[in-house]
């Protein structure tokens, strides 16, 4: 006997279909054989490109209200919309349902296992490290996740067979509707947070008020549910231990047992060695947080180290841009005080006799507030040489208070600090110097004002012997 399942062709209309993760659910939705279509007043490469080549690409940029009927099943709205957007407002009055883009990823999951990565930094690479390994033993699962991974076509994965789906879990807010933390939606059947250190500060103003989100976090795990969360945090161990959720399980994580030899880490588990692509406590942490999660799907911690070898880290996360026998250049996200400790910290301790030279751009809304700068005091401290840039034009579209050289100087703490306002002298004082047993850390969120990371990297690597 043959059995057929017929599924109705759902339709779904994005508005704001030209972001990074709103064009990967476009893409997914699609993959998934919905009908697709969606507005927006700008698209940038590389979602032009690719809803393009997906048939995707809106004919006439900017908003239509004639695009929104009453026989959408849904419209998902975009971070990049505002309130008053005309299409919003037309789907609202013909009573369509309007999904935020997390309200969306959670009804899509609800019926499976979701496990969700939290926390305020390590995200993207947790949940990179969970796919990487679900993908090695063969197990199929859907995903969001903040970055574009190596072997996986898009950023969001939304199927109709999969048992699983792995969601990395952001604290900012839900849609321009909903002032919700996006994290709050997902109500995770495993979850792990990596740490807590204030950010968006433009919307959490305190930091007793960012804590209180990862504290309802915790509170929204489904019951019999487990959280696994990093012990080397003190306030998210304090969170975690001083107030358990009798509903759900919970289990502490921390550094695993390691060695670094001739540049190489690897960890010493179960009598053996397994060498790793990846480096730095941090990272290491973020391994063993992965491995517990896997082990709650049923890899073993086996399954799990062989997997992990092979791992070369996710875009941007100590991402490799050039290596020559004694210089290595690497790029990171970093950009809030935690994380430019946490990657400086990590470079220096793998290569220990080299000069570490660490270069960041405040380029985020917190990072560039007077009230938030005195939070990076002695982050650039790990550092041999240290050099900080900003662009004064963003501070202004920003309209935020405008910051001095001087002023950044002060709240760096650090009296050998160069700090630039412009992106082409930071560069030129970069292809100025000797690399020679030397190590380049890039870290932005943004990138330096159109800086071609790789195109530097070969300017430099032409006077390395």
């Amino acid at each position: 006997m043959i059995i057929i399942f017929l599924y109705t062709m759902e339709r779904v209309h994005l508005i704001a279909i030209g972001g990074s993760a709103m064009h990967n659910m476009a893409l997914a939705l699609q993959e998934k054989g919905f009908m697709v279509s969606g507005s927006d007043d700008e698209i940038n490469e590389p979602s032009k490109s690719r809803l393009a080549k997906a048939g995707l690409l809106p004919a006439e940029i900017g908003w239509f209200p004639g695009r929104i009927s009453s026989d959408l099943d849904a419209v998902i709205l975009g971070m990049h919309a505002r309130e008053d957007n005309p299409e919003l407002i037309k789907a609202k009055e013909l009573g369509v349902k309007i999904y935020s883009y997390p309200e969306y990823i959670y009804q899509a999951t609800k019926d499976k296992t979701r496990i969700v990565i939290g926390g305020s930094h390590g995200k993207t690479t947790i949940t990179a490290m969970i796919l990487h390994v679900m993908s090695y033993c063969k197990i199929e699962t859907d995903f969001m996740v903040g970055a574009q991974l190596e072997g996986f076509n898009t950023m969001v994965r939304l199927t109709r067979t999969s048992k699983y789906a792995v969601i990395e879990g952001d604290e900012y807010l839900a849609s321009p509707i909903d002032r919700r933390p996006k994290f709050h939606l997902y109500k995770p059947n495993i979850a792990i947070l990596s740490g807590i250190a204030w950010d968006h500060i433009n919307v959490f103003p305190t930091f007793e008020i960012y804590v209180e989100q990862f504290k309802k976090f915790i509170e929204l795990i489904e019951p019999t549910g487990h959280l696994i969360y990093c012990s080397e945090d003190k306030v998210l161990d304090n969170l975690c231990s001083s107030q358990p959720n009798p509903r759900i399980t919970s289990q502490p994580y921390s550094v695993p047992t390691h060695e670094i030899i001739n540049g190489v880490t690897s960890l010493n588990a179960d009598g053996k060695k397994y060498p790793l692509q990846i480096f730095g406590n941090h990272n290491l942490m973020n391994l063993n947080g992965a491995r517990m999660v896997c082990n709650k799907i049923g890899i073993s911690d086996a399954q799990f180290y062989e997997a992990i070898q092979s791992f070369k880290g996710a875009a941007k996360r100590l991402e490799l841009v050039c290596k020559k026998e004694n210089f290595n250049f690497y790029k990171d996200f970093a950009h809030s005080p935690s994380k430019l400790k946490a990657t400086t910290d990590a470079v220096k301790q793998q290569f220990p006799n080299r000069k570490i030279i660490a270069c960041m751009e405040l380029h985020t809304f917190s990072s560039l507030t007077e009230e938030f700068l005195n939070e990076y005091k002695d982050s650039m401290n790990l550092a041999d040489e240290a050099l900080v840039y900003f662009n004064p034009r963003t501070v202004a579209h920003k309209k935020l208070k405008k910051v001095s050289p001087e002023q950044v100087h002060h709240y760096f703490n650090r009296k050998d600090l160069k700090v630039y306002t412009k992106s082409e002298e930071v560069t030129q004082y970069l292809k100025s110097k000797n690399w020679n047993n030397s190590v380049l850390l890039m870290m932005s969120s943004g990138n330096f004002d159109g800086v071609d990371f790789n195109v530097l990297a070969n300017e430099i690597c032409i006077n390395l012997r």
